[in-house]
C-alpha cells in the first residue's frame, strides 16, 4: 500500500494569539463608522481654472479583518522573519449627497525587530486607490496614558520640492477664503466646514474629542518619507496619467487608537474610538497641494 502524502499546512495561530502577535493593531480588527471631513485642490484645465477646491463632510466605514495566520518573509542576511497583519476596506461618501468619495482596500502590517536592516519593530500600512496609485507607508507606534496630542495640519500649497509652510503661513489662493463667493469651490459651503477647519482640519478632531475622557492612545504614525529618527520610509506609484497631471508624490497619516471613558453614571464603561489624519500630496502646476482627509470613528462590533 503506498505512502499518503500530506501537502504542507500553514496552520493557523488560535485567535488570542495572532491578536498578541498583532502589536499596536490589536484592536483594529473590527467594524467602525463615523464622520470626518476631506479637502482636496484638483486640477481644474476642463473648467478653466488652475485648481477646483472639494470640501467634503464625510461619512465614513472602515472595517478591518485579521489576517489567520503568520506571513513569513524568508531571510537571506539575517534569520526568517514573521509578520502578522489585518486587511482592511476603507469606504468614504459625502455627508450631504451619499456619493461616493474613496473606496480603499489595503493591508496593516506588524513588522518584528529586524538586525539587518537594524530596525526597531515598525507599523506598514499598503493602500490601492483607484485612481491608479500604489502606497507603502511604514513608521513607528506609540502608547499613551492619556488623550493623543493632535497637531497641525497644513492646507498651504508650497513650491515643489520646498520645505512644507507651517502654522500660520498665508494662503494666496482665493479659493480657500470661505468669506468670499468663488465658483471654484464647493458651493454653498457645507455645514460644519468652517474657516478653521479649511485652514487647518485637524481642528475638527480636537472639536470631536473635547470634553471626552481618554485614558489611553495608541499612536501608528507612517510616512513615505525616509526619516530614520521615526523609522519612516515607504513610496508612492502613480499611473502615467497621474505623473502628469496629479503626481501623488508623497503620504503621510497619523492614526489614534483611543480608549474612551463613558461620562457618568457609567464612567465605568469604555468604548473605543479611532481618529486618523492623512495628507496626500499632490505635485502639479509646479506646486505640491496638500489633500487632508480627517475623520473621527467609533468601533460598532
Amino acid at each position: 500500500m503506498s505512502a499518503i502524502v500530506v501537502p504542507d499546512l500553514r496552520i493557523a495561530a488560535p485567535a488570542d494569539a495572532v491578536l498578541d502577535q498583532l502589536g499596536a493593531l490589536r484592536n483594529l480588527p473590527g467594524n467602525w463608522s463615523g464622520h470626518g471631513f476631506n479637502l482636496i485642490a484638483r486640477p481644474d484645465f476642463q473648467g478653466g481654472n488652475d485648481i477646483f477646491l472639494e470640501l467634503n463632510p464625510t461619512d465614513e466605514q472602515l472595517r478591518f479583518s485579521v489576517i489567520g495566520g503568520p506571513i513569513p518573509n524568508r531571510g537571506s542576511q539575517m534569520d526568517d522573519i514573521e509578520i502578522f497583519g489585518v486587511h482592511y476596506l476603507q469606504q468614504i461618501r459625502d455627508h450631504g449627497t451619499g456619493g461616493a468619495i474613496h473606496l480603499e482596500p489595503g493591508v496593516w502590517l506588524n513588522v518584528p525587530p529586524t538586525t539587518e536592516p537594524s530596525q526597531p519593530d515598525t507599523v506598514v500600512r499598503l493602500a490601492t486607490i483607484p485612481h491608479g496609485t500604489a502606497v507603502l507607508v511604514q513608521g513607528a507606534s506609540l502608547s499613551l496614558n492619556g488623550p493623543p496630542d493632535i497637531g497641525f495640519a497644513n492646507t498651504v500649497p508650497f513650491p515643489t520640492g520646498s520645505p512644507e509652510p507651517g502654522p500660520g503661513t498665508q494662503n494666496s489662493f482665493p479659493e480657500y477664503h470661505l468669506s468670499t463667493p468663488n465658483k471654484f469651490r464647493t458651493t454653498p459651503t457645507p455645514r460644519r466646514v468652517t474657516q478653521d477647519v479649511v485652514t487647518n482640519p485637524n481642528s475638527m478632531l480636537v472639536s470631536d474629542i473635547h470634553g471626552q475622557t481618554i485614558t489611553a492612545t495608541t499612536v501608528l504614525e507612517v510616512s513615505t518619507v525616509t526619516d530614520p529618527r521615526q523609522n519612516t520610509v515607504g513610496g508612492a506609484e502613480n499611473i502615467p496619467f497621474l505623473q502628469n497631471n496629479a503626481n501623488v508624490s508623497h503620504v503621510s497619516a497619523t492614526f489614534w487608537i483611543e480608549t474612551v471613558q463613558f461620562p457618568a453614571p457609567y464612567h465605568d464603561r469604555q468604548f473605543l474610538q479611532l481618529q486618523y489624519t492623512q495628507t496626500v500630496f499632490l505635485d502639479f502646476l509646479g506646486l505640491t497641494w496638500p489633500h487632508v482627509t480627517v475623520a473621527t470613528l467609533k468601533k460598532v462590533d
